[in-house]
């Protein structure tokens, strides 16, 4: 039998993702090119350095041992509680919130980290609980408590929306593992009763005035709604071919604000208009179709969880930030996968995807033995 030329390590590479994927990122890399008056500097250039660099460490993750993640989850956890409790004693200040730490070669935001934690550590701990006892008060109140400890120190911060994605994940981990709908229905119903008093009590002013203008952002189109009403200019005046490579006003003029992070589709929709638009939306269905994939066909309870948790919170990521711009959610501060400027998301975003390949290449081990 003839040998193949392509190196097994290359070919077994799960290509057909990751090829949409590139591309994507390079359309980022444009994006933020042009929304930096056509320099490569300091978007650009950066954006794609980091994915390279943390594309190789999504390679590494990738060829880690199932074993070494069981053994890892609980330690991971701790140190990065731990990292969350620090920022609150000597955590660096900006913007009005207290979300990082300054390591001297680079700052670090905790709170993003602890997004493919709570799905490890979730993994972890259903795949050590018998089936039996998962729809028990011992497959929901130690679950709940680790989501509820870092999702407290998040908000604390405050940081609601990343508290939000953390909460996400674990649900999703909670309620493929098996605990009954039942539960989830009460808490929505509990949540829809509190959801008023938090409103009023609980909340900052600057949430509450996010809330409001995601209810009617016209109400302030110069004050508190100009950064939706901006971002939907720039959307719907991109049309369906966009206005040109460097040609978009909204973010060139400045009138839309954040264009190179939280607004980076939106620079892009203009631009590049609805196909555009549309290209972003394929790669995003590719990538997360086929993590969803890899999750199905794991060969146990705990690859099974930990593909889908990584998917879901990508998917969270997505689906806020797509929403937000459109003025279908509030603005929360969360990036665009693979195309907003930003270090930690991209770690965060890339860590999850090098999980899903780690899970992916124990799926091909299984079915090579079988």
């Amino acid at each position: 039998m003839s040998r193949s030329v392509v190196p097994e390590a290359i070919s077994r590479q799960p290509w057909q993702m990751l090829v949409p994927l590139f591309g994507l990122v390079l359309l980022g890399a444009a994006v933020l090119y042009s929304a930096a008056g056509g320099h490569l500097q300091p978007y650009a250039l950066s954006h794609v350095i980091r994915f390279l660099i943390f594309l190789a460490m999504a390679t590494v993750i990738s060829r880690l041992n199932r074993n070494l993640f069981r053994a890892a989850a609980y330690p991971v956890y701790g140190v990065i509680v731990t990292l969350l409790v620090l920022v609150e004693l000597i955590g660096a200040v900006g913007g009005g919130s207290q979300r990082w730490l300054n390591l001297g070669f680079m700052t670090l935001q905790p709170s993003e980290l602890m997004k493919p934690a709570i799905v490890l550590v979730l993994a972890r701990f259903y795949e050590s609980l018998p089936a039996p006892m998962t729809a028990s008060w011992r497959g929901l109140v130690p679950a709940s408590v680790l989501i509820g400890i870092p999702a407290v120190l998040v908000i604390l911060q405050p940081d609601l929306g990343t508290a939000l994605a953390i909460c996400f994940g674990g649900a999703v981990c909670m309620f493929l593992a098996g605990l009954p709908l039942s539960w989830f229905l009460g808490v929505g119903a509990a949540a829809s009763v509190a959801a008023p008093i938090a409103f009023f009590t609980l909340l900052h002013d600057y949430q509450r005035n996010r809330v409001l203008t995601f209810l009617d952002p016209e109400s302030d189109p110069l004050g508190t709604g100009y950064h939706i009403t901006q971002s939907k200019i720039a959307i719907g005046s991109g049309g369906i071919f966009g206005k040109g490579f460097g040609n978009g006003t909204q973010s060139h003029l400045q009138y839309l604000p954040e264009p190179h992070t939280d607004f980076v589709f939106a620079t892009m929709a203009e631009e590049w208009g609805l196909l555009g638009g549309l290209f972003v939306l394929f790669v995003f269905a590719v990538t997360l179709t086929w993590s969803t994939n890899v999750a199905r066909r794991a060969p146990d309870r705990f690859s099974s969880l930990l593909a889908a948790g990584m998917t879901a919170t990508i998917f969270f990521y997505v689906a806020i930030n797509l929403m937000m711009v459109m003025g279908l959610a509030p603005v929360v501060g969360i990036p665009l996968p693979f195309m907003s400027h930003g270090g930690t998301s991209m770690l965060t975003n890339m860590i999850c995807l090098g999980t899903i390949m780690a899970v992916n290449r124990w799926n091909q081990t299984n079915r090579t033995r079988l």
